[in-house]
């Protein structure tokens, strides 16, 4: 079975570069799933500071929303695919859905069924947010939750799971 190697860590921890290292160790082709909707300058230049990093290694494949489709989707020879990031992730399903959003929404239950048996190697950035202070509204409260969970679904089915700290990757499981 093709491993799913989960890595999680605060901002700027370096756990998207971990991620390109390890996705730099499989063969191409590489696939690298962009899940970030550019909605500012700030946004804009962070995604070009990642495309400029990564070079030409991956293909990109844009996904904001349909994961899970997005990864079924990648052609039969891809070796690795870098997910990056799925708080970001969470972040669009809860703003495309609004008050219909439910962590048991379908793109969740979609992706972690994929996970369990992967068409390609995964690796699945995402970001630690439960270490910091409680965020003073109640929608912030509920997106650290959520995230939250979903991390700990993720971590549960990753054959390898991580947390980087201070760009350096500390090896959970």
């Amino acid at each position: 079975m093709n491993p799913v190697i989960y890595i999680s860590g605060g901002c700027r921890s370096g756990k998207s570069r971990y991620a390109e290292t390890r996705a730099n160790e499989f063969a191409a082709p590489r696939a690298y799933i962009a899940t970030a909707e550019i909605f500012d300058e700030e946004m804009r230049e962070r995604v070009r500071l990642h495309r400029e990093q990564r070079g030409n290694a991956f293909h990109t494949v844009e996904a904001p929303v349909r994961l899970a489709e997005a990864l079924r989707s990648l052609p039969a020879a891809t070796n690795v695919a870098l997910v990056d990031c799925l708080t970001v992730w969470l972040g669009n399903l809860m703003h495309h859905r609004g008050e219909d959003f439910s962590e048991d929404c379908q793109e969740i239950h979609a992706l972690l069924k994929l996970l369990q048996d992967p068409p390609c190697s995964i690796i699945l950035v995402s970001n630690e947010l439960g270490m910091g202070i409680v965020p003073e509204n109640a929608l912030a409260r509920r997106f650290r939750d959520v995230a939250g969970r979903l991390n700990q679904r993720v971590a549960a089915v990753a054959s390898e799971a991580y947390v980087t700290v201070s760009g350096i990757p500390l090896q959970l499981k």
